[in-house]
């Protein structure tokens, strides 16, 4: 038998209904990255199978070291000096 998609709907509601206030940010984050496309692509790509070349394994060994003698930098702080904030991102979409 078909599914009535406005049955679904009352059924998924009644689903966040149930969940206890600690899980239902993981619902929401769930149904966004079902509506992004971006996060859609990024979950449906396959798996970065390439080796780590020479240089990229010298620079991550150099980050490594370098985070174990300093403290890492705040993403915050980044977009700030970059002169974005994370709304931007969010909502960048690629020019069609």
């Amino acid at each position: 038998m078909a599914s009535n998609p406005q049955q679904e709907r009352q059924r998924a509601h009644a689903y966040l209904n149930q969940l206890p206030d600690s899980q239902v940010s993981a619902a929401c984050g769930l149904l966004e990255a079902m509506l992004d496309p971006v996060s859609l692509a990024i979950a449906n790509a396959p798996v970065d199978d390439e080796p780590v070349t020479e240089a990229e394994a010298k620079a991550l060994q150099e980050a490594r070291e370098w985070l174990k003698h300093n403290r890492g930098i705040p993403h915050e702080q980044v977009l700030a000096e970059l002169g974005i904030t994370q709304q931007e991102i969010e909502s960048y979409r690629e020019p069609v």
